[in-house]
């Protein structure tokens, strides 16, 4: 039995301090490295244990890397990492930490130490008392103080979980906003005061009303040179706001989020343990469902849409992802085939696909085939697309002749609409650089004339938001110049005059613009063949079944 230091324990032997003593520091925020001084102090103060117990100072090695790291995964945890190479290594004999919720919050990572302290005849010793992992009651106890750690942390955040979600339940819980919407001082959620960054986002929505598609929006935006509001990754103030460059990431996440319809949600995400983990050591996380999140106050505050938009919004996005399996029709594309995305079998009711025959590939059909591809089936059907397309333009320009004076009022205006926002958008554009170039001037005026470090900066900073503005009435007189103008009275005419010949206006649409022109009367149609041998029953939209002729010809 040794006596050393007032701390009797016949368990430490010569060998154990031939070897090294570790003490091993941890606290799990940043927070609590600063707030928590007292802690901090006392788990520095174990290197007196580990002499009380026989070791020099000098052969004292304290682990503090990971101050400000969680317990919950060694990941991230370099110093703990550290602790179990040299452990593997053989150069351990003792191991201090204050308790063992310092070495690991997490069991897995606990019963390695254990394993390997138990493997190279590392001794353990918190604030109480001496252990050895290769006793059975030494080891029992241990077992049970990783346990109970885990079970803390899990009673900790169970806590903390409930009030948050309790918090969020009511609205009050403050996550981090999207650019166009801000926190007032009293809790309150309130549009973004910069009025171009409202016009902005009111002009990605109605955009996406016309045109249908997130890619479509990016391309108009950056076809008339406007840039999309977004949060600074670090800003001072929560009203910052900086102008990127549209991409169809940052118009999707504008499309797909609800706040931007009012709404307060709160579990968009969740954790999911079958993939692949994080470098922090947690599990990714996948989207929930619109209809499955589990806090969702409806006009919880002023938004830029309705909620009955975003949710046909969200349908629409979805039905722009072509799968066949789910049968969205997916985006209007390019092709001759006019029913592409919209056409289903007669017979199992799948979506049908397209292809192309003829020796310059202009000759559609649609075909049922995915037991062919799955199975090795015979194919379901396949129905030549010429005297198809062709029956369904003609049903198509027969529903909107009533309709052509409306038509071409309402293309008058559009067109009048369109240019006035664009304008508007380039007009708030000005203003703002100007604004900024006006603050600038009025910062350097407000220095003192003596202090030139200050002023010089400043100076420069003023020369830089001047060129910013020249830069910028630059590119709206290049963007101006790109535009046709307002309509003259003799153009408003031949608009009008458009609506008498609506088959003109059909021939000299694109193949998107007929596809989208289609969609907005006809949301499918239908085609069996096998009814009667050389004819095709089609079903379009809300119309009753009509028999078709198809033959050689049409190859």
């Amino acid at each position: 039995m040794l006596s050393v230091g007032g701390v009797t324990d016949e368990r430490i032997g010569t060998a154990h301090r031939a070897k090294l003593a570790f003490v091993y520091v941890r606290q799990s925020t940043a927070d609590q490295v600063r707030q928590h001084q007292e802690s901090t102090t006392a788990q520095y103060k174990l290197v007196d244990r580990a002499v009380d117990f026989g070791w020099p100072r000098e052969r004292i090695v304290v682990i503090d890397d990971d101050l400000g790291k969680s317990g919950t995964s060694s990941a991230e945890r370099h110093g703990f990492q550290r602790l179990i190479a040299e452990i593997g290594l053989g150069k351990v004999g003792l191991v201090v930490s204050l308790d063992a919720s310092r070495l690991a919050r997490n069991n897995r990572d606990w019963h390695q130490l254990l394993e390997l302290c138990s493997i190279f005849g590392v001794l353990l010793a918190d604030s109480e008392r001496l252990y050895d992992p290769g006793a059975y009651h030494d080891r029992l106890l241990l077992g049970l103080s990783g346990i109970m750690s885990e079970a803390e942390l899990h009673q900790i955040r169970a806590r903390l979980h409930h009030g948050e979600w309790q918090k969020a339940a009511r609205g009050e819980l403050h996550c981090p906003l999207p650019a166009g919407l801000v926190w007032e001082h009293d809790g309150r959620i309130a549009l973004h005061p910069n009025e171009e960054v409202q016009a902005r986002l009111h002009l990605v929505f109605q955009k996406f009303r016309e045109l249908q598609s997130a890619k479509a929006v990016m391309r108009e935006l950056l076809r008339h040179g406007l840039l999309l509001p977004a949060r600074p990754l670090r800003g001072p103030a929560p009203h910052d706001v900086v102008w990127v460059a549209a991409n169809s990431n940052r118009v999707l996440h504008i499309l797909h989020n609800p706040a931007y319809a009012g709404a307060y949600v709160y579990g968009q995400r969740r954790r999911d343990p079958t993939r692949r983990r994080t470098p922090l050591g947690r599990s990714a996380t996948v989207k929930v469902a619109v209809e499955q999140w589990p806090i969702c106050l409806r006009d919880a505050h002023p938004g830029y849409i309705g909620w009955e938009e975003f949710v046909a919004n969200q349908a629409r996005l979805a039905g722009n992802v072509a799968r066949r399996e789910a049968g969205r029709p997916g985006v209007a594309r390019r092709g001759q085939a006019l029913l592409q995305g919209i056409v289903l079998c007669g017979r199992c009711g799948r979506q049908m696909s397209v292809r192309y025959s003829g020796p310059h590939g202009n000759y559609p059909l649609y075909h049922c085939s995915v037991d062919q591809e799955g199975a090795g089936q015979a194919r379901c059907q396949e129905v030549r697309g010429l005297a198809v397309d062709a029956a369904c333009e003609r049903i198509l320009l027969e529903t909107l002749t009533p309709e052509r004076i409306a038509l071409a009022v309402a293309a008058v205006e559009q067109i009048e609409a369109d240019a006035k926002a664009l304008e508007h958008q380039w007009a708030l554009r000005r203003e703002r650089a100007r604004h900024e170039a006006e603050r600038a001037r009025r910062q350097y005026d407000k220095v003192e004339p003596e202090n030139r470090l200050v002023a010089r900066t400043l100076e420069r900073a003023w020369e830089e938001r001047l060129r910013e503005v020249e830069k910028v009435e630059q590119a709206y007189a290049e963007w101006q110049q790109a535009q046709p103008g307002p309509l003259s009275e003799t153009e408003r005419g031949e608009v009008l005059g458009l609506a008498k010949d609506l088959e003109r206006v059909w021939r000299n649409a694109t193949s998107e613009e007929r596809k989208r022109i289609l969609r907005l009367v006809v949301s499918q149609v239908v085609l069996d063949q096998r009814r009667e041998r050389g004819l095709v029953s089609v079903v379009s939209g809300g119309t009753r079944p009509f028999l078709l002729g198809v033959n050689d010809a049409d190859r």
